[in-house]
């Protein structure tokens, strides 16, 4: 009985914390991708509106300068097209890189959510099998207490019946 109470009486311990935590770091270090590659989606965007800027400067430019250097410009507008075209391509790439770095933290996450209500769901059954134990220890201790009580009332009818037997036979 003291052993059971020993076994009883130890904290919920989870047979997979250790799997639980790692999928947890893994977690983390993708959500950390994640920002990771919004960040390079968000500096490429950046890049693509300096360009998109630079290509109205230059309009504007082209407005006030003299017609001689309409080549000059026409030339760097072509250039500046060029370059809008491989940024909008690079952002794409970032864009579809980021989509799947998203993926993955969504399965992480997923993952995470399964070991936790495992979890959730062995903590509530070993506190089932904890409150099932005491109710049996009570359950124990109360059929001993009965017994005790009846084995004790039986001594005091015995000693009753032997005092009314002693007081019968000395009259």
């Amino acid at each position: 009985m003291n052993q059971e109470r020993v076994v009883n009486n130890m904290p919920f311990r989870y047979r997979l914390q250790k799997v639980l935590d790692f999928r947890i770091n893994q977690k983390e270090e993708q959500r950390m991708k994640v920002q990771k590659a919004q960040q390079a989606v968000y500096q490429a965007e950046q890049d693509i509106k300096k360009n998109n800027q630079d290509i109205l400067d230059t309009k504007e430019g082209m407005r006030a300068a003299d017609p001689r250097m309409y080549e000059t410009y026409d030339n760097f507008l072509k250039h500046l097209w060029k370059k809008a075209e491989q940024l909008e391509s690079v952002r794409q790439e970032l864009q579809k890189k980021l989509d799947i770095e998203i993926q993955k933290l969504v399965k992480c996450e997923q993952a995470v959510k399964v070991l936790e209500k495992h979890k959730e769901k062995n903590k509530e059954a070993y506190l089932q099998e904890e409150k099932a134990a005491e109710l049996k220890q009570f359950s124990e201790l109360g059929v001993t207490r009965f017994f005790k009580q009846r084995q004790e009332r039986t001594e005091e009818e015995a000693k009753e019946l032997l005092k009314e037997i002693t007081k019968i036979e000395g009259i």
